[in-house]
């Protein structure tokens, strides 16, 4: 009988070891911790955002930073419908939210652990608990698995141990031969810690814009004012497609917030001296445009050197054109970032040349294959890594069986 090794027991191990199993291979997890499927169970909140309702390929590419030409085939495999139709299967009902995200009906991630938990017992999937890999070892066209405490052996392997902060966690594929694009953080909120802007924290906006100052990196979305900087889906957007760059400035740098989105800075100028003109006797800082909430629009007036009293037809040009700068190009100064919440994501691993897009196999290390975040793919924030570990989950569990 086949034997098939998977190392990691989250999505993408999970995903792996149920399709290597269904056709009859002695399937092995081996997990470092306790716990399986950790960061399922955390996900959403607790409610496991699934995937996302993006059922066009050309559609779904776009949300990865890195990877999105490889992931280009792995969809062509193993879809978001297939992931859909895979869980509706089992029971698992999801639904799409206003943003596209999906959940399971239930709200609840126990849902989705309970159904890959139990595709994998119907299939007599074995884990093993607290076995943290030290090395690899290639013996013939298998593999030695070597533990502190145990050596095992596999016909086939799956590596499927996600992202690490620092490129020591790679060691042992490496050794192996392969490449490793050293890890950097992605999906993280933006410090702010010297800006007036922080005492606002709480307020958000529906649809911002949000560039980085000396790149063509812009994203737009809903913007969160927090107690450290600006959050929200756009500025963590933003973090995962300017992880490399971030990082090479050591997470100093300026952004640029415009603060309704579709609004240019002719546009902004005119809509406001028609308010001027139409109620030139309401007061500048009560009366709050563009559907920015009040808080906001006073920090702005007061930014612009508008006094309180000033009512519209009072304001002098100077003022006028700094309120439209600060509408348009409010302008803060990152120094640092913050680990966003119970994701963790990093940009890096495995190099992709290094890897067949069709299998999940190792261009490097023949019956080696890898699924989920070892490799050089990421996805921002709203289902895109959950689809990804799916995805290449299917596709290195199926090919791991093809030539047994």
């Amino acid at each position: 009988m086949l034997k098939i090794g998977i190392i990691g027991a989250g999505a993408a191990g999970f995903f792996s070891a149920i399709h290597a199993a269904e056709g009859g291979a002695k399937v092995t997890i081996l997990e470092k911790t306790s716990k399986v499927l950790a960061k399922v169970k955390i996900s959403g909140g607790g409610r496991c955002n699934v995937t996302h309702a993006a059922f066009e390929n050309p559609q779904l590419i776009k949300n990865y930073p890195r990877g999105e030409k490889f992931l280009k085939k792995v969809f062509g495999h193993f879809s978001v419908k297939d992931t859909v139709d895979w869980f509706e299967s089992r029971g698992v009902k999801l639904k799409v939210e206003q943003d596209g995200r999906m959940f399971p009906v239930s709200d609840d991630s126990q849902s989705i652990i309970d159904a890959l938990q139990q595709a994998a017992r119907a299939l007599q999937v074995e884990t093993i608990f607290n076995f943290p890999v030290i090395e690899i070892r290639k013996v013939g066209d298998g593999f030695q698995v070597i533990s502190e405490k145990k050596t095992l052996e596999f016909d086939r392997l799956i590596v499927c141990i996600g992202g690490f902060p620092k490129i020591q966690g790679f060691d042992f594929l490496q050794k192996l031969g392969h490449t490793i694009i050293p890890p950097v953080p992605s999906l993280f909120t933006f410090n702010t810690p010297n800006e007036p802007i922080k005492k606002l924290m709480g307020i958000s906006v529906p649809d911002a814009f949000v560039r980085l100052e000396g790149t063509k990196l812009a994203y737009r979305g809903p913007l969160l004012i927090t107690h450290w900087g600006v959050s929200g889906p756009a500025v963590l957007k933003l973090s995962a497609f300017g992880a490399q760059w971030l990082f090479d400035q050591d997470y100093h740098a300026n952004a640029h917030i415009r603060w309704v989105h579709d609004l240019s800075e002719e546009d902004t100028l005119d809509k406001l001296n028609r308010f001027k003109h139409e109620h030139p006797k309401k007061k500048i800082m009560g009366n709050p445009l563009f559907g920015i909430p009040t808080r906001l629009w006073e920090h702005l007036a007061e930014k612009s050197d508008i006094e309180s009293q000033f009512l519209w037809y009072e304001i002098p040009k100077k003022q006028l054109n700094k309120l439209v700068q600060n509408l348009f190009c409010y302008i803060v100064a990152i120094e640092g970032k913050t680990g966003f919440k119970e994701e963790f994501v990093t940009a890096g691993g495995v190099d992709l040349n290094e890897v067949h897009p069709d299998t999940m196999e190792s261009k490097i290390v023949k019956n080696l294959f890898f699924s989920g975040e070892v490799v050089n793919i990421d996805g921002i924030t709203g289902g895109f890594n959950f689809q990804a570990a799916w995805s290449t989950g299917y596709l290195a569990g199926k090919s791991s069986k093809i030539n047994a």
